[in-house]
């Protein structure tokens, strides 16, 4: 399972979930893609077989209108890298399992 870290979100969160976490993870700005718009994300995504994370309603809309890629939807307000970190590791297992179950979008509260 492969990860893209959308704009809203650090790329440190990118290089935890490859490095503590042990999943393949890209940041947009790593594949040139920091200024593109959600749809041309989106279609990345799903050309290259990733699960977009991001905090952008905007993904929950193309996801409605176009399924092609899975998605992972950040409900966790503004916070401290530290804090959200954390919350990813306590939740990854749950995060995986859903996916690996054929879930195509999972909400992280």
């Amino acid at each position: 399972m492969r990860f893209l870290v959308d704009n809203q979100l650090p790329p440190s969160l990118a290089r935890f979930i490859s490095q503590d976490l042990q999943a393949e993870a890209l940041h947009v700005t790593e594949i040139g893609m920091r200024d593109s718009a959600d749809a041309a994300v989106w279609s990345y995504a799903a050309e290259n077989n990733f699960v977009v994370i991001s905090k952008d309603d905007d993904f929950v809309t193309l996801y409605s209108q176009t399924p092609s890629a899975s998605l992972l939807w950040v409900r966790i307000g503004n916070c401290r890298r530290a804090f959200l970190l954390n919350v990813f590791r306590d939740h990854w297992p749950r995060i995986i399992a859903k996916f690996e179950r054929g879930e195509k979008f999972v909400e992280l509260r």
